[in-house]
């Protein structure tokens, strides 16, 4: 095989999200290369990545990469990156709170960081975005489980949780928790919310576009609606300092309505297609805005303050972010560990700047 490149990999579920974690040694470091190896493993340049392990939609395209903390107080790094197959563009902007899940169970079983008793604390340095998340496991008897009785929506089953703590996520990408200075703006007529926390969101009324923010995540297929959005949200990139937005896939745009039994309906924009459920950082960043004076998000919800649990509907259930003086937001998920051995990267997608390292 010698046209192929045989890479270590597990393939593991973080989430509601899945895709290949690597050790960051088992790739190249220069971007480029790094970038060219992910496109080639994933399937770049097909709409179903059919050529490689993606799974046809951005919740199954995505990468976690895993090394040495860099950072002090942290045990291990992780870097994301989005990888947009149809376009062939490897995004490492976001960052991925459903992947992250992944991320404790993954560093403890390749040795990265020792299991305690019972529970094992793992602090991560999100390379993406320079935050530091926790993240606690499962790990009775010094080993990691899977299994146990943690429910989430998006995911049948049950199994082990994980807790993710988000201390102080506010500005992840901009540097500040409202980009703009302002709590609304005004796009085209729309008023938006743009803010940032764990992910930079743009948060609008479905109202405004014609929605209930009820719908399936599969309806939002008029082709107008979609441009407009896609309008809106690089037109909120703008002005969150991000300079060709239309090439990120931040901001996330999310659409907001009320809801009869959770604080708000969302749904979330990956940033093109509607999430069948919802980005734990994209969570983060809509209950930070419900705490947040004068936000779209804070005057539908009313008057609300830390400690409080904010509980989101979106299209296959709900999910709660516990906002906690600190401020800290808290969040639980699962994860596991799906498929182990090689994926490979086809010789001739690599640059042959590699080939000789």
């Amino acid at each position: 095989m010698d046209d192929q490149i045989a890479i270590p990999c597990v393939v593991m579920r973080g989430g509601t999200s899945r895709g290949p974690f690597f050790l960051a040694g088992d790739l190249p470091a220069d971007p480029g290369a790094r970038d060219a190896v992910l496109l080639s493993v994933m399937g770049g340049g097909h709409d179903l990545g059919i050529d490689g392990i993606g799974g046809g939609n951005a919740v199954t395209n995505k990468v976690a990469i895993i090394g040495p903390a860099s950072m002090p107080g942290a045990d291990v790094d992780y870097l994301f990156a989005q990888v947009r197959v149809r376009e062939g563009i490897v995004d490492t902007s976001p960052n991925c709170g459903n992947m992250l899940a992944a991320v404790g169970p993954f560093a403890i079983e390749a040795g990265l960081v020792a299991a305690t008793a019972d529970r094992t604390r793992v602090r991560i340095h999100n390379v993406n975005t320079g935050k530091l998340i926790d993240a606690t496991v499962s790990t009775p008897g010094g080993r990691v489980t899977y299994e146990g009785d943690a429910r989430i929506d998006g995911v049948p089953g049950t199994a082990a949780p994980i807790e993710l703590s988000f201390p102080d996520a506010a500005g992840a990408r901009t540097g500040r928790l409202l980009p703009t200075g302002r709590p609304v703006d005004r796009i085209d007529g729309i008023d938006v919310t743009c803010i940032d926390a764990a992910m930079p969101v743009m948060l609008v009324r479905a109202a405004d576009l014609g929605y209930s923010g009820r719908e399936a995540h599969a309806d939002f297929t008029d082709t107008r609606f979609r441009a407009r959005l896609e309008h809106l949200r690089i037109e909120a990139g703008r002005l969150m300092g991000f300079p060709n937005p239309a090439a990120m896939v931040i901001p996330k745009p999310v659409l907001l309505a009320p809801a009869a039994e959770a604080a708000l309906n969302t749904r979330y924009f990956m940033p093109h297609d509607c999430h069948s459920a919802l980005a734990v950082t994209g969570a983060v960043a809509v209950a930070t805005a419900c705490v947040t004076s004068g936000t779209i998000a804070a005057e539908m919800v009313g008057p609300l303050a830390p400690p409080v649990p904010i509980t989101l509907a979106h299209p296959s259930g709900q999910l709660v972010v516990r906002l906690e003086p600190g401020p800290v937001a808290r969040v639980q998920r699962t994860a596991r560990r799906i498929f182990q051995g090689h994926v490979f990267a086809r010789r001739a997608h690599v640059p042959h700047s590699i080939l000789a390292a």
